[in-house]
């Protein structure tokens, strides 16, 4: 409510939005009644487009990649190219996900380019240049997330997040365009592409929207043409690539019967050494074929059988509970996603907090700031370390300090790095005569644990909840599960209630299921709603019923202001595609403008939209004048939502006149 021109406005305590009824002196609207909900799912009018080639990329907290099948041959799964400048020890086949701006904020690497070339710049040099790497978790942490929110760069300076977010996915788009057309002998347009990104699951629909805001910016499609691009939700594709997985693809941590030739009593750890030989040997070869089958795992499930999936990654672990449908073997999520911030950033964080121990958080502090490229080199070589720890090793693990680290604490404090380890009383960390950090590997095992110890705990209290009684497989997903401390812990604690089944190649699980997901995304037919949604209309006011603040007398009628009429509640299942329809009329008939304001919640019971947490995320206008007198006194505005990927679609129509108006519900901008 604006103050009028001479004096403050009605003496009301405003509230933090208008209320639909009190702006504008526009009355609203009220249900009409009986109100009904009509679902309708046969009301896609978004004629499906042929695409030559579908593209997905998985970007993640740690490491991005993109792979790509063309629609004519489905069953071959091409990895992108090998990567340049690759690390010792860690596979190649994404990249970090790391990028670099010139001083003058334009784009100028990504990955172990930028990594490298942030590296061999001069101290002095380094910071005028903008370095960002980890950036994906800022939009899984950030609470009111908005197209103006920044990120930090390695030398304090702010850039908005979604230009960062858009020149990575510009440069995927760029390399994946340029592989295409190299194969394809002629230019590939952008226009003969799908586009899938995968996000968690457990993220907020703001950051989910955000990624395909960023996409259009990148240019990969156009708010026009939305149909172009899939927001795909991580452990979905994970569940799809799984499906089609044969015996020989996977490890069955529960199975006492030899897989892959080699017995489960061999130890976790020597199957894996197994396991990496084998991929390691394939890994020349960047396509991968899937066959069009259900793999033998799937196929002893059954109809209405749940399997869980455990999708952990760099950032974040999200658990996802899906269930069988036959015959198509459709799937359906049967509890909403959960999950956190525990992915495998978190055992680098507690890296981080032991230097801060050893050698003083103002001096890490301070080398971050004034050396940021050697501080990432030593995070580099932490990484590799990090990959070599398991529940059965014996001899130490040793990370290398790199020499401006020595040589800086020296300065700062006046003595030597060694000098700090003895005086610090932490045991198991160790300084060689080589000059480097000697990890035992009980110091490098407490590092995980944390991290490790939320995974448990998280997925215990799911467990527990009634949905997920009689699960029969978990599968363990996603870069962090190939970790071997991460795989036995899982297996202490669940082996005696469902299978664990790791797919081989698990770092790309994701990213070939997100392919598949595009060359038919109707596979994954029902979903949880993460929100209530609806609408602020007008009731009838009746004592004792409503609040009498929320009393309006308009024109002798007695109305409830403010009041939620629900479309949808949180954790309800939607098909995808689904319509739900309501039927409102105005509540006065000389109406000239109609305002649908539309709501979120995260609460399933919502009565009026001033309630805490009701967050407005969309605005239909429909303009009723210029329309002929032989309207019905009583006017039905149809009301519908339809709920897609990562997209709700809003409308309005005047059923008396047929006019129409669209809008997309906006996370974003409100």
């Amino acid at each position: 409510m604006a103050e009028t021109e001479g004096g403050p406005a009605d003496a009301v305590s405003t509230p933090a939005y208008s209320s639909p009824a009190k702006s504008l002196g526009d009355p609203g609207i009220t249900p009409l009644s009986p109100s009904h909900i009509a679902k309708d799912s046969d009301t896609n009018d978004s004629v499906e487009q042929s695409f030559l080639v579908v593209v997905a990329i998985d970007f993640g907290t740690t490491s991005s990649g993109y792979a790509y099948s063309f629609t004519k041959e489905p069953e071959c799964i091409h990895v992108m190219r090998r990567w340049e400048g690759g690390d010792p020890g860690i596979s190649n086949q994404k990249t970090p996900t790391s990028i670099l701006l010139t001083p003058e904020r334009k784009f100028h690497s990504f990955g172990y380019a930028a990594r490298d070339f942030y590296h061999d710049l001069d101290p002095n040099e380094s910071k005028h240049w903008l370095y960002f790497e980890k950036f994906k978790m800022k939009l899984h942490t950030t609470g009111n997330l908005t197209m103006e929110t920044d990120l930090t760069a390695a030398n304090g300076k702010k850039v908005k997040a979604l230009e960062i977010f858009a020149y990575a996915l510009q440069f995927f788009k760029e390399q994946a365009l340029k592989e295409l057309s190299d194969q394809a002998g002629s230019e590939f347009e952008n226009s003969e592409v799908r586009w899938v990104i995968t996000v968690p699951a457990i993220w907020k629909q703001p950051a989910k929207q955000f990624m395909r805001q960023a996409a259009y910016k990148a240019g990969m499609a156009t708010p026009e043409n939305p149909e172009q691009l899939i927001i795909a939700l991580e452990p979905e594709a994970a569940s799809i690539y799984c499906r089609k997985l044969r015996l020989h693809q996977m490890i069955d941590l529960s199975s006492k019967a030899p897989v892959n030739g080699y017995n489960a009593s061999d130890t976790v750890g020597a199957g894996f050494t197994q396991a990496k030989e084998h991929i390691r040997r394939n890994r020349q070869s960047r396509t991968f074929l899937v066959e069009n089958v259900i793999g033998e795992i799937w196929s002893e499930l059954e109809e209405g059988d749940r399997y869980i999936v455990v999708d952990s990654g760099g950032g974040t672990v999200d658990l996802t509970v899906h269930q069988i449908r036959l015959p198509e073997g459709h799937l359906k999520e049967l509890y909403k996603a959960t999950g956190g911030p525990y992915g495998s950033v978190g055992v680098d964080y507690e890296f981080e907090k032991l230097l801060c121990k050893i050698f003083g958080e103002d001096f890490i502090e301070q080398f971050k700031i004034k050396r940021p490229a050697a501080w990432v080199d030593l995070m580099i070589a932490f990484e590799s370390r990090k990959r070599a720890a398991a529940p059965d090793r014996t001899n130490p693990l040793n990370i290398t300090l790199p020499f401006s680290f020595i040589d800086y604490y020296k300065k700062f404090r006046g003595h030597s790095v060694e000098h700090a380890l003895r005086k610090s009383n932490v045991d198991f960390v160790k300084w060689s005569s080589q000059g480097m950090l000697r990890m035992s590997p009980d110091a490098m095992n407490a590092l995980f644990k944390p991290t490790i110890d939320q995974i448990i705990q998280h997925l215990s209290d799911l467990f527990e909840k009634p949905e997920v009684t009689n699960v029969k497989f978990l599968f363990l997903v996603g870069g962090f599960a190939e970790a071997p401390l991460l795989q036995q812990a899982v297996q202490n604690a669940f082996g005696s209630k469902c299978r664990i089944i790791i797919p081989q190649d698990v770092g790309l699980t994701i990213l070939k299921g997100a392919v598949l997901f595009g060359l038919d995304p109707a596979v994954i037919k029902v979903r949880r709603s993460p929100l209530t949604y609806g609408v602020g209309v007008l009731n009838r006011f009746m004592e004792g019923k409503h609040p009498p603040e929320k009393l309006l007398v308009k024109d002798g009628t007695r109305w409830c202001t403010d009041v939620f009429d629900k479309f949808i509640s949180a954790d309800q299942s939607v098909a995808l595609g689904e319509t739900v329809s309501r039927s409102y009329t105005p509540a006065k008939p000389s109406q000239l403008v109609i305002v649908i304001n539309i709501y979120s919640s995260e609460e399933d019971n919502v009565s009026f939209i001033t309630e805490p947490g009701v967050k407005k995320c969309g605005t239909l206008r429909l303009d009723l004048t210029g329309t002929d007198t032989l309207v019905p006194t009583r006017r039905e505005i149809k009301t519908l939502m339809q709920f897609g990927d990562t997209e709700i679609k809003a409308m309005a129509i005047d059923v008396a006149t047929s006019k129409s108006v669209k809008a997309g519900i906006d996370f974003l901008n409100y």
